[in-house]
């Protein structure tokens, strides 16, 4: 698949380049595994670049390959083996005063692992040496927690440190439809959909499918559960390294969350613990998996609160590979199959609405969301409001749209005006989305 969007992204790695050969500059990219970083990395628009992957060896035989990147692209003799990292990013910034080049490293928190002494290292070599280098130092990780801790915690060497902080997201809905259209000028709506749903823009798994041939909402589901598909554990790949041993309970309650339990009190209910607010608390706050959801101008303390799974793989993923994994395990990917056909339409009702959701805050100028009452009984499936204009476009979001009845909409209406009062300043349109508006 060839390279798409990114252009504010590039415009900026060439701003920080320009501005790196006159003194050192530090960006680092954050993002979730298969985003696309290390491939945007790389094209930084030098014309050296220099590609450090950060792998679970000993800090010795990382050197022995940085060594060898080192000469091959730029050809200079290095004097004996380095004895560490601090000896290899010494050498490259005092090189780079009399020879600027880019130096990606990739992967970055593995050095946690490696040895947690070389961010000191750094921070020491950087604050030495930045003033004279013109190095353009590009570091990026996949381990969010990680990476945020590093460079954003106060009390770690290298807080600070970073020029510029970039956190590389899913493709965008327009793109993704112009990345299908470009593969199958015919696809339709449901054909979107499923991409949508099933990889949530995710560079690395739209190319899995659209490289294969697979446009098509059939063909696409049946690629999921093939023998060797790398979709089967590529959630446990994710977030193990995330949540370490205390993973089992984390991944029962996403598991809660992504099969449509969305209070506290129904995820409880479901695993029969007491008590699992700090769990929900790391998930929000510190591993950024769940989002906390309100009815649109709810107040922070509102009892009202659901939660949702911030990526759309990840309820893919726990709806059935997780939920199934005894399928899994013992390799009846057939069974599998026939499950995800059979159940795919319970979950794709979601996507769409995640899916106009985010079509709409895409826009930047909208405040979008949903409403719900106290009972869960009376709920309205998305609410665009425009607040300069004092507009609000409420929607029923209908996958065939003749199913649309305006007057049971308006019944709903008048419940959220009664409770809202931000909504009764504006003037207000009632419609419908269904899959051909997608």
């Amino acid at each position: 698949m060839k390279f798409y969007n990114r252009e504010k992204e590039l415009l900026k790695f060439n701003e920080v380049l320009q501005q790196s050969r006159k003194e050192a500059k530090m960006t680092v990219l954050m993002g979730r595994r298969r985003i696309g970083k290390t491939e945007l990395s790389l094209r930084c628009g030098d014309t050296t670049v220099l590609y450090f992957f950060v792998g679970k060896k000993t800090e010795a035989l990382l050197c022995q390959d940085f060594v060898s990147e080192i000469q091959r692209k730029l050809e200079v003799p290095i004097m004996g083996p380095p004895k560490s990292f601090s000896d290899v990013f010494s050498f490259l910034l005092q090189l780079s005063e009399s020879r600027p080049f880019t130096l990606i490293i990739d992967e970055f928190q593995n050095f946690l692992k490696v040895n947690p002494a070389v961010f000191s290292d750094i921070q020491r070599d950087w604050d030495l040496h930045k003033g004279k280098s013109r190095l353009n130092l590009i570091i990026s990780g996949s381990v969010f927690t990680l990476m945020k801790r590093i460079f954003e915690d106060y009390e770690e060497p290298l807080f600070g440190r970073a020029n510029e902080m970039m956190t590389l997201q899913p493709f965008t809905t327009d793109v993704l439809k112009q990345i299908l259209n470009d593969f199958n000028p015919d696809y339709t709506p449901e054909d979107l959909l499923a991409l949508y749903g099933i990889t949530g823009g995710v560079p690395w798994y739209v190319s899995l499918l659209l490289d294969k041939g697979k446009t098509r909402k059939e063909d696409m589901l049946a690629a999921l559960t093939e023998e060797n598909s790398p979709f089967i554990n590529e959630g446990k790949n994710i977030l193990i390294e995330e949540f370490g041993t205390d993973y089992v309970t984390y991944f029962s309650i996403l598991t809660c969350i992504a099969n449509g339990m969305k209070t506290r009190q129904e995820i409880e209910n479901e695993l029969g613990y007491n008590n699992i607010g700090s769990y929900l608390v790391k998930l929000e706050n510190y591993y950024k998996i769940i989002k906390k959801s309100l009815p649109i101008f709810a107040p922070q303390n509102s009892k009202k609160v659901r939660y949702v799974l911030s990526d759309s793989f990840l309820i893919f993923w726990f709806r059935f590979f997780y939920k199934y994994q005894a399928l899994v395990e013992n390799r009846a990917l057939k069974a599998l199959a026939d499950i995800v056909r059979r159940d795919y339409d319970s979950v794709s009702g979601q996507m769409m609405e995640r899916y106009f959701m985010q079509k709409f805050e895409e826009k930047g100028r909208y405040i979008v969301g949903k409403w719900w009452d106290r009972k869960g009984e009376s709920e309205i499936d998305l609410i665009v409001v425009d607040p300069i204009g004092k507009e609000a476009w409420i929607y029923e979001l209908k996958k065939q749209d003749y199913r649309y009845r305006e007057a049971l909409l308006q019944a709903k209406v008048d419940k959220v005006l009664e409770q809202t009062s931000e909504l009764r300043k504006m003037k207000i349109h009632l419609g419908s989305l269904s899959l051909k508006d997608m």
